[in-house]
């Protein structure tokens, strides 16, 4: 796989990485962890969840290294302004009812609750309906005669186990290349792929980070080749 060159000191105005010369979209994920020394994650095999969230983990602080893509955190900020604005409205609706009388406070407390409960419906819709299964959304700029933007977003799931098949750790992978601030599309990939649980952890719970960050790196940079 061709290694790509990036400008040194180069940046982006919104904070990606720097731009990257090349004149097509491969990139070297494995090469980004050379030499870096990672922390040894152990969870409990019998636990899917921990299993899943771990793999998860590990996704993210592969993708988010700095020579790869800048994380784009829309879905966790609107998660969390959601749940703030629920918190401000519970605690300003409690504090009007005590200190009005509760004949007259109860038109605004009766509006706090109304507006609390929304704010809470829609957090868990959005989670559902939007976010779902996402665990990471990142881009970056290449430069090839023009500067291009790529977008990739990753989405996971655990399969359950089915007869003699172990549990196994479903990984999709959407990515999007265009110019002129979206408007012309360059090319558009998407990839699924699949492993049990037991390639990557052992018998302790242990994860084996480098087989893990090797299969992951493969799925990401198929889908971002293709045409």
């Amino acid at each position: 796989m061709a290694r790509k060159k990036q400008a040194n000191g180069s940046s982006t105005p919104d904070g990606t990485p720097g731009v990257v010369a090349t004149n097509h979209p491969r990139i070297d994920i494995m090469a980004a962890t050379n030499g870096i020394e990672r922390e040894v994650i152990k969870v409990n095999n019998a636990n899917l969840t921990e299993l899943k969230n771990a793999c998860d983990d590990a996704v993210k602080t592969l993708l988010s290294r700095k020579e790869l893509f800048s994380t784009i955190h829309t879905h966790t900020d609107i998660r969390l302004g959601l749940g703030w604005a629920g918190v401000f409205v519970a605690f300003g609706t409690a504090f009007y009812g005590y200190k009005v009388e509760f004949e007259k406070s109860k038109p605004i407390v009766w509006a706090g609750v109304i507006l609390y409960g929304i704010l809470t419906v829609t957090q868990a819709l959005y989670a559902y309906f939007v976010e779902r299964d996402t665990v990471y959304v990142g881009k970056r700029k290449t430069l090839a005669k023009r500067i291009e933007t790529e977008r990739i977003s990753v989405s996971s799931r655990t399969v359950p186990a089915k007869r003699e098949d172990p549990p196994r750790y479903s990984l999709s992978v959407s990515y999007v290349r265009s110019a002129n601030s979206g408007k012309s599309l360059l090319g558009r990939g998407k990839g699924t792929d699949q492993r049990g649980y037991n390639e990557f952890f052992d018998e302790e719970g242990a994860l084996d980070q480098e087989v893990f960050d090797r299969w992951v790196a493969g799925v990401v940079e198929n889908v971002m080749e293709e045409k």
